[in-house]
């Protein structure tokens, strides 16, 4: 079994209200489990001795309908705190990731798995595991309490078995983490690699590739099907071994209560008592087991989880490798690297080596062979990767990649991520890039939905789009790489005039394989291969 991680309330503060209320009902519910046992005893002793059932019979109501609340109230709690602590942690997960440099982040698959199925596998674990924990704390202890006054040799029954159930479990559990840490390996492994192949299916197809990789994809699932199965075999084998043991152990209790009673060395009353409430006693333990076997995939995820939240966060930049962020449209800023060095994670061969580059207001347009390093240059500059050597200084930068990324939802929502912007305004931002009558044919037009990544309109058009954003954007420094790219000539060169009006307002680097910018250009930057002769950059300046 996995105890309470208390590092759960630190990376999520949202968690303590939801924990510190399950504590008090927990505590609630064992003092009125201890007291129902004494009532339902009362009950049946005064059947025997033809008492008064009256008061015991009302007392015994009560407390049913206060157990009843107790536990709906748990139940209700439980379903609070899943859903808080599981999207606390999602948005937690996604603030750490963004505030880390691309090479300190997990991989894509990996990223994937934690952020949706792990963050969802917490739900469990937190809504029922974390109320069973709290009940095995404090209902056992109250009811040995009890019985120690009540009837001490029950009491010493109940305290020598049972260590034996958590002894258990734990061995237990320990065999289901290793085989829940296998299968979540395995799942994190399909999920990365039907990632990878849904995003290179395209290319897949051109090649004649995609049928070959039905074989793989079946593989893993195999794999991830074979340590589910394991995983399932060993909670239900775990479950009937902690049915046995309580069950002997509550059995042992009820034949000396028995032995007692028929020999008149006991009264009936305190006999009930023990008899009720040994099993209470167990039974706490025996839910815990049962309910970190469903959880189990939570609590491997959530280990996975602290761990990426606990993972040391990126220095603050100082004043002297960073300029402030200018939020204004006017010209200002400097984009400056020095002797800067790059390689990828786990790689000793760099992709930029010893570069440097003063771009300032105005125009800066990179070109070069593929593998060169440009979209590097623009990560490193936009503060998504970390030099391996040199400085790089660079005001606050709007980042417009290859792939721009569109959100499910309106025109409006995708064009205003990150700034607001009247309706005026989006107009005008479109009709700069010239996507404004192919939004006003949208049912809707600002208000039209898209589809996840943009579905439904065509790469150029997702790429217009962007512009248009960036075109809103308050930041100072603009980041484009291939804003050129599946446009025909005539779209080329209109986009490549709208990247030189910006550039009369901003510092912009653009990155290109086509020559319509380098007609606008004020410098421009040819980037070399590291392992090329002569200088990683040539740059020529006032092209225009």
């Amino acid at each position: 079994m996995k105890p309470f991680d208390p590092r759960l309330l630190r990376a999520v503060p949202a968690a303590r209200r939801p924990v510190g209320v399950l504590a008090a009902t927990g505590v609630l519910t064992g003092v009125a489990t201890i007291a129902t046992a004494f009532a339902l005893s009362a009950v049946v002793v005064a059947v025997v001795e033809r008492g008064d059932l009256t008061q015991p019979l009302v007392w015994l109501l009560a407390l049913f309908v206060a157990r009843a609340a107790l536990a709906a109230t748990t139940e209700w709690v439980g379903a609070w705190a899943g859903v808080s602590v599981s999207s606390a942690l999602r948005a937690s997960l996604l603030r750490a990731w963004g505030a880390r440099d691309a090479d300190s982040r997990p991989d894509p698959g990996t990223a994937v798995s934690l952020a949706t199925s792990g963050a969802a596998a917490v739900e469990p674990y937190a809504a029922r595991y974390l109320p069973t924990l709290v009940h095995a704390a404090v209902v056992p202890v109250l009811a040995v309490g009890t019985l120690v006054v009540v009837d001490w040799p029950s009491a010493l029954v109940v305290v020598l078995t049972l260590p034996l159930l958590p002894l258990f479990a734990a061995l237990i559990g320990r065999a289901t983490e290793e085989s829940t840490q296998r299968r979540w390996s395995a799942l994190a492994a399909l999920s990365g690699h039907f990632l990878d192949v849904v995003r290179g299916l395209p290319t897949l197809v051109t090649y004649g590739r995609a049928r070959r990789q039905v074989d793989t994809v079946r593989a893993v699932s195999d794999r991830h099907r074979r340590a589910t199965m394991e995983t399932l075999r060993i909670a239900f084998l775990s479950s009937a071994a902690l049915e046995l043991l309580a069950t002997i152990s509550v059995a042992i209790v009820a034949v000396t209560v028995g032995l007692r009673l028929s020999h008149g060395s006991m009264a009936l009353g305190a006999g009930l008592v023990a008899i009720l409430l040994a099993p209470e006693a167990y039974w706490p333990v025996r839910r815990v087991g049962a309910e970190y076997h469903s959880a189990a995939d939570g609590a491997v995820a959530l280990d996975a989880i602290l761990a990426e939240l606990d993972h040391p966060q990126p220095p603050s930049p100082s004043p002297a490798t960073l300029f402030p962020p200018n939020a204004a449209f006017g010209v200002g800023g400097e984009v400056r690297l020095e002797r800067v060095t790059y390689a990828y994670a786990g790689s000793t061969v760099p992709v930029t080596r010893d570069l440097s580059l003063v771009a300032g207001p105005r125009l800066t347009v990179v070109t070069g062979p593929s593998g060169g390093g440009k979209s590097t240059l623009l990560d490193l500059v936009a503060g998504l990767r970390v030099p391996t050597a040199g400085t790089v200084a660079a005001p606050r930068a709007h980042y417009v990649t290859q792939r721009p990324f569109l959100a499910t939802g309106s025109v409006r929502e995708a064009l205003t991520i990150g700034h607001p912007a009247t309706d005026e305004q989006l107009w005008e931002s479109l009709r700069a890039v010239g996507v404004d009558g192919v939004v006003a044919s949208l049912p809707g037009g600002l208000s039209a939905d898209l589809g996840d990544d943009g579905f439904g309109l065509s790469a150029g058009q997702r790429q217009r789009l962007a512009l248009a954003r960036a075109w809103l954007a308050p930041e100072t420094v603009l980041l484009l790489d291939e804003p050129t790219a599946h446009l025909d000539p005539d779209g080329a060169a209109h986009l490549a005039q709208v990247v030189a009006d910006l550039a009369e307002r901003r510092v912009v680097i653009a990155v290109t394989h086509r020559d319509e910018l380098l007609a606008h250009a004020d410098q421009h930057v040819v980037v070399r291969r590291p392992d090329a002769a002569g200088s990683p950059l040539d740059t020529e300046e006032s092209v225009r």
